[in-house]
C-alpha cells in the first residue's frame, strides 16, 4: 500500500482557492503547509497500528494525510462545513489506499459526544485553534475515557501552561485540570513559518499520557477548589477559599484537615493537594 502524498504550500493555497476559503481568526484557523512538520507530528504522536485517532480541526487535510498511514483509522471533527465536505475527496485523491480509514464528523469539538463520533478514539492528535485549545482538550479528556494519549500543537505560551508544575509562574488552572487526567510535557517547538497565514506567535507540541483519575472524590468538587484558589492568585489559600468554604475560619480548618498549610497560595499546590482539600470539605447542611 503506497503512502500519502502530503500537501505542499502550493497545494494548500490551491485547495483554499478552489473552496473559496480564507483562514479566519474567528475559527482560529492557521493551516499547516509544511510536509516535514506534519510528518514530525505524526511520528511524535507514537501511534500504533491499532490506534483510533481523533483529529480536531483537520482543515484542508495536511495532518490527516500524515496520520492515516500510521493508525487504524482517523475520526476528523471539523466545524467548517465546506472543509468537512472536501476532506474525504482530498484523501481519496492523495492517499487512495487509506481513504477507508477516514470518517469526518461535522461539529464543534467543544461539544462533540462519544455517540456523535461513532468510535472510541485512543489518541488525540491535532493542531488546535489557539483560542479554544485548553477547553477542547479538557472536554475531550472528560468525554472520551478511551483516550490514552494526546499530542496537540498549541500556542507556545499555552503549551507552557498545560505542562507546568507547581511553583512556576505559568502554573495555573489549566495546569492543574490537565494534571487531573494526565501527565503532560512540552516536547517540541514549532516555528510560526510553517503556517498560513503566519501567526504572530510560535507554537509547541504538548504530549499527554492518560493516568487513572484520583478515586474517592468528584472531579467537579476538585475543580471547584482549583477555580477558587486561583481566582485571586495573590491571596493565601485561607483567604482565597473563604467564600468556597463559607468563611476564613472554615477554610483554614479544611486546609489543616487536608494537611495543607493555609498560608500557601494556589500555585504552590499539586493536583493531589487539591484532591485532599476537596475530600476534607463537608458542605454545611
Amino acid at each position: 500500500m503506497t503512502g500519502s502524498a502530503l500537501l505542499s504550500p502550493v497545494d494548500v493555497r490551491r485547495l483554499a482557492a478552489e473552496l473559496g476559503v480564507r483562514p479566519t481568526k474567528k475559527l482560529g484557523q492557521n493551516f499547516v503547509h509544511d510536509p516535514n512538520t506534519v510528518r514530525r507530528i505524526a511520528t511524535t504522536a507514537r501511534l500504533s497500528p491499532d490506534d483510533v485517532v481523533l483529529e480536531v480541526g483537520p482543515g484542508l487535510g495536511s495532518l490527516t494525510l500524515a496520520l492515516l498511514p500510521e493508525c487504524a483509522s482517523v475520526v476528523a471533527v471539523e466545524i467548517d462545513p465546506v472543509l468537512a465536505a472536501r476532506l474525504p475527496g482530498t484523501v481519496a485523491e492523495r492517499a487512495p489506499g487509506f481513504a477507508g480509514r477516514l470518517s469526518v464528523v461535522l461539529g464543534d469539538a467543544m461539544r462533540v459526544t462519544r455517540a456523535e463520533l461513532g468510535a472510541e478514539p485512543t489518541a488525540l492528535v491535532a493542531n488546535l485553534p489557539y483560542n479554544v485549545a485548553v477547553p477542547v482538550v479538557l472536554h475531550l479528556l472528560a468525554e472520551l475515557p478511551s483516550l490514552r494519549t494526546v499530542l496537540v500543537m498549541v500556542q507556545a505560551e499555552v503549551a507552557d501552561r498545560m505542562a507546568a508544575g507547581p511553583g512556576g509562574k505559568v502554573y495555573g488552572v489549566p495546569s492543574v485540570k490537565i494534571a487531573w487526567y494526565a501527565e503532560s510535557r512540552r516536547v517540541a517547538t514549532v516555528s510560526r513559518a510553517v503556517f498560513w497565514p503566519v501567526p504572530n506567535v510560535d507554537s509547541a507540541l504538548v504530549f499527554l499520557t492518560r493516568r487513572p483519575s484520583p478515586e474517592g472524590v468528584d472531579r467537579a468538587a476538585v475543580f471547584a477548589v482549583v477555580d477558587a484558589a486561583f481566582a485571586q492568585r495573590r491571596k493565601t489559600l485561607r483567604a482565597a477559599l473563604s467564600d468556597w468554604a463559607g468563611s476564613p475560619a472554615r477554610a483554614e480548618a479544611v486546609l489543616t484537615s487536608a494537611g495543607v498549610d493555609p498560608t500557601l497560595r494556589g500555585e504552590q499546590l499539586s493536583v493531589g493537594d487539591f484532591v485532599r482539600i476537596a475530600q476534607a470539605f463537608t458542605p454545611v447542611q
